[in-house]
């Protein structure tokens, strides 16, 4: 127990005094083995200034054996709360490293978010719902995923992935967490929806579109989807000859067959 402590001590004054870009951790002072991370979003990705807090949970035998790595925040690129398979987690204890330390492993972890390969425990997104979840970050994380009640009645506890109304963050995050509340206060986020709520001061028949941290939809328009009036997109804009081909067609083939057996007869009689 006691070289645990000592290491965990030496980690925590290596990170602290020179963190890795985007990446700050601290062990948990309830369990030894526990250690929590916030990584930002670097610029020139979805995830730019987003909040993403996870957790490394060591084994006994560290640094003999690699720890258990989780996001927690939604990010559009892991499923919360699950573990991750990667060369530096507890997937592949035999590829593990003895010399890696946290700053090491963290910044593994984000390399690996910022690309697009797959992994157990990973998913797949589009740029615009990653974007849409580096947005509500911040409000996840401090409202537990909007389980948080402000008039002062509990909620679930222990459940890092939501329910515990940002109780086990704030326990790990007190700074961040007051930062938090004032952007959503400053923004006017909904703490239990994570939308903007009108502004009061707004004039009051305002015409003016709706905002909010809305989730993309993803839905396109497709050629073909039949659209008002029964005709579909391709449709669109043609002219009535264009869009009746046929029957122009089979016109055209009647009236010449009509007047060559008119021109017939005549030449007959």
């Amino acid at each position: 127990m006691a070289s645990r402590a000592a290491n965990k001590r030496a980690q925590y004054k290596t990170i602290s005094e020179n963190p890795p870009p985007f990446i700050v951790a601290h062990p948990s002072e309830s369990n030894i083995l526990e250690w929590h991370y916030i990584l930002t979003g670097p610029p020139d990705t979805p995830y730019h200034n987003g909040q993403y807090w996870g957790t490394l949970v060591f084994p006994p035998n560290y640094p003999f054996a690699p720890p258990a790595i989780r996001m927690h925040t939604p990010s559009g690129r892991f499923q919360s709360s699950t573990r991750l398979c990667l060369s530096i987690s507890d997937f592949h204890p035999k590829s593990f490293n003895p010399a890696w330390e946290v700053s090491t492993i963290l910044i593994g972890l984000l390399s690996f978010m910022t690309s697009e390969e797959m992994t157990t425990g990973s998913v797949g997104g589009t740029e615009a719902e990653r974007k849409w979840a580096a947005s509500r970050t911040r409000w996840w994380n401090s409202t537990g995923g909007g389980s948080w009640k402000g008039d002062g009645s509990k909620v679930q506890k222990g459940n890092i992935k939501a329910g515990d109304g940002g109780a086990k963050f704030r326990i790990e995050w007190p700074d961040l967490d007051a930062e938090n509340w004032k952007w959503m206060k400053e923004n006017r986020i909904d703490p239990t929806t994570g939308n903007i709520m009108p502004d009061p001061n707004a004039p009051a028949a305002s015409c003016g579109p709706v905002t909010g941290l809305r989730r993309p939809s993803g839905s396109q328009a497709v050629v073909g989807a039949v659209v008002g009036g029964g005709r579909a997109v391709g449709e669109e804009g043609r002219s009535w000859i264009a869009r009746n081909k046929l029957l122009v067609a089979g016109g055209i083939i009647f009236t010449y067959v009509l007047i060559a057996r008119l021109l017939g007869e005549g030449t007959g009689s």
